[in-house]
């Protein structure tokens, strides 16, 4: 455990780290408050979590509790990666481990990168409760966990717990909510546009204005124009 904390702090970077810790929102009162970065890229945590894979499950856990986000985002690699690789059993672990910590995967980065990779992943072909659940959170991380975890599910042409989930959160008051929704919805527009507008039509109205825009980013303009003007 030393050993990776040595490597991640000689691939830190103080002015990268002052970068993220404005763009992630650190100041007192925003969504990252007290959230402490030392500057490692994406990239180079990726590369870690594949030579690191094999750490123990403890190890793994440490890191996960961590003050620190890269810490945090190379446990969550190393967790994405083993789930992959592994068994029934593991993946089982590691979905369970996986939700007990989620106070610890409070960032919009850290659960983008690991929600439809574990949740939504184990969750294919079982009971969907869990993201239910988790979408009716007062913590927004995990009502952001449960709607990008569906992305898994949209990955396979399967969009009915995306819309579901997506109406539960049509008047969630957090920005970091809106962007997610719309971004889903966009997805499933990508591979169904008419399920993407029959959700809109309906709902379009009293979406969030941020959620909106997300969710027609790709259209044509002039009926990207309507739907913000209200007149579809």
């Amino acid at each position: 455990m030393k050993n990776i904390k040595n490597r991640l702090q000689q691939l830190g970077s103080r002015e990268t780290a002052e970068i993220l810790q404005k763009f992630f929102k650190t100041g007192p009162g925003e969504y990252g408050e007290g959230d402490i970065f030392i500057g490692v890229r994406v990239p180079d945590l990726r590369k870690l979590a594949k030579e690191f894979q094999d750490i123990a499950t403890s190890e793994v856990r440490a890191f996960l509790a961590s003050s620190i986000h890269e810490e945090r985002f190379l446990a969550l690699l190393i967790l994405v990666r083993n789930y992959g690789r592994g068994d029934e059993i593991t993946k089982q672990k590691i979905y369970d481990l996986y939700l007990e910590n989620t106070p610890f995967i409070n960032s919009w980065d850290l659960v983008d990168g690991s929600a439809h990779h574990i949740v939504g992943a184990f969750l294919m072909g079982k009971n969907k409760a869990p993201l239910y659940r988790l979408a009716k959170s007062e913590n927004l991380w995990e009502r952001r966990i449960a709607i990008i975890s569906t992305f898994q599910f949209i990955k396979h042409d399967q969009y009915q717990e995306t819309l579901e989930i997506a109406k539960i959160l049509l008047t969630d008051p957090e920005d970091l909510i809106h962007k997610a929704v719309g971004w889903m919805l966009r997805e499933i527009g990508k591979r169904d546009g008419v399920a993407e507008e029959t959700f809109l039509k309906k709902h379009y109205m009293k979406m969030p204005r941020t959620m909106l825009r997300y969710a027609i980013e790709k259209f044509p303009e002039p009926k990207r124009q309507r739907y913000l003007k209200g007149n579809i």
